[in-house]
């Protein structure tokens, strides 16, 4: 337990994805100029990023690598992702309107990411399990979100005026 835990610290932290990696970077800048935007896509990308996990953990130790189709790996990867988003976005917009109202263009952008598919790489790289990959990408995620947050709430900030307004006092030029 105190591995998992570690392990999510890392993710989110530590070695977050697009401070380090600088993976997800698209996204992360057209998406954190509104703290609402962000938001949203800090959500659509945490769920996005648990599912593909463990559906590309599947994926690899359950079809490609019995198979001996290793070399089709990004390629699947790519296609489970986007099959994935699409799926969640259907799933969505049935069941919660309001959910699909808030998460709105975040899910499919979320496709494009390409911190989703360097998490998948990741946690095929460093040989996790299927419990471990979906903490990993939930950590990730987390991380992203956080980091994207605290850009967004960054650039609301530099928005504001920093300096006092001019008062009626006279500067003397020199």
């Amino acid at each position: 337990m105190s591995d998992l835990l570690l392990l999510a610290l890392g993710a989110s932290l530590v070695n977050n994805v697009v401070l380090t990696s600088f993976l997800g970077l698209c996204p992360f800048v057209g998406a954190s100029r509104r703290f609402e935007a962000a938001a949203g896509m800090a959500l659509a990308t945490l769920f996005v990023l648990t599912l593909a996990s463990g559906a590309s953990y599947a994926a690899w130790h359950w079809l490609l690598e019995p198979l001996g189709l290793g070399y089709l790996r990004t390629l699947v990867f790519i296609l489970l992702i986007a099959a994935l988003v699409q799926f969640t976005e259907m799933l969505v917009r049935a069941t919660s309107p309001l959910l699909h109202e808030l998460l709105g263009v975040f899910l499919p952008l979320v496709t494009t990411n390409c911190a989703v598919l360097g998490v998948a790489l990741i946690n095929l790289d460093r040989q996790h399990g299927l419990l471990e990959s979906l903490v990993f990408g939930a950590a990730a995620g987390a991380g992203f979100g956080m980091a994207l947050l605290a850009f967004a709430g960054c650039a609301n900030g530099s928005r504001r005026p920093t300096c006092p307004r001019r008062s009626g006092v006279r500067r003397s030029r020199w």
